[in-house]
């Protein structure tokens, strides 16, 4: 199995977590909030990980523009959470998980569109497939 199919099922089977973990924790508590405490363990976890796995050389060796997509990153990414726990506050889990991964099939679009990216028919067709289950799962 490929390294990044490997690691690709981690991030799945822990984002699959986060959602169940984070509807229990949100049950009570402004979804702001959660987001923020969420993001604190999220910090101090990363940046533990980055600390002790990364040399003088690859902090110092961080371009500007690669800092500006990274800011940015996270710009979308502290965007994401606060819809994502909000969403959780006031929906269902089976709901807003699926709708969440639309990000799967507008990623590919947005890779085409943006970055040039060439896909293949299955993938085209995969992506297509993913719309058609959420529109499936979330219809009443």
């Amino acid at each position: 199995m490929n390294s990044w199919l490997v690691w690709a099922l981690l991030s799945a089977l822990f984002a699959a977590l986060t959602a169940i973990l984070a509807k229990v924790g949100v049950a009570d508590v402004n979804p702001n909030l959660a987001t923020a405490i969420r993001t604190a363990v999220i910090l101090v976890f990363t940046w533990g990980i980055a600390f002790f796995t990364s040399s003088k050389s690859d902090w110092l060796g961080i371009a500007p523009r690669a800092w500006f997509f990274l800011v940015a990153s996270g710009l979308a990414t502290g965007l994401s959470w606060l819809c994502y726990f909000r969403a959780l506050k006031l929906g269902e889990v089976a709901k807003v998980a699926p709708v969440d991964k639309l990000s799967v099939a507008i990623a590919i679009i947005l890779a085409v569109t943006v970055l040039g990216e060439k896909i293949k028919l299955h993938e085209a067709l995969g992506a297509g497939l993913i719309v058609f289950g959420v529109i499936v799962m979330v219809i009443k």
